[in-house]
């Protein structure tokens, strides 16, 4: 299965590059001590070749850090694809980034900086009822095909 968009038998290699299998990460971070639960909303559909490996990068290095930094035992990954964007946000219940108030590493960044590159949204911190909460909301580009046919439609009318 592709990460985040395209259903079970696609061709993961093809579409994300270097075969972003979103099953798989949580996988290897259950394997490493961490429970992930996963929530998945909306349509299910492909997305732009620039967008699917932003979000999996963030994704995994939010699942990392999770792992290496929060002492927390379980996680929340919550993927909801929208119509104009995909919204990604990953929480524990942990104690964040090394447990110290204002510390961020090169991850958080890198995150940061992997949003930014699709002119996308990225925040991270500690949250109130405790643990730590990544977000980041990437917009999906209109498809060319779809945008000129609004645009003769417009033109026409």
């Amino acid at each position: 299965m592709h990460v985040l968009g395209v259903e079970e038998g696609a061709d993961v290699a093809q579409a994300a590059g270097a075969g972003a299998d979103l099953d798989g990460l949580v996988e290897r971070t259950q394997d490493a001590g961490v429970r992930v639960d996963i929530d998945r909303r909306g349509e299910r559909r492909p997305l732009p070749a620039e967008l699917e490996p932003s979000a999996y990068r963030i994704i995994q290095e939010a699942l990392t850090n999770v792992v290496r930094h929060s002492g927390a035992d379980a996680c929340r990954v919550t993927v909801d694809c929208r119509e104009d964007d995909l919204s990604i946000e990953i929480t524990d219940e942990g104690r964040g980034p090394s447990g110290l108030p204002g510390t961020a590493g090169y991850g958080l960044t890198g995150m940061r900086e992997r949003a930014a590159l699709v002119h996308g949204e990225f925040t991270a911190g500690p949250r109130p009822e405790g643990g730590f909460r990544v977000a980041a909301r990437l917009p999906v580009p209109v498809p060319v095909a779809v945008a000129v046919a609004v645009a003769v439609a417009v033109a026409v009318a």
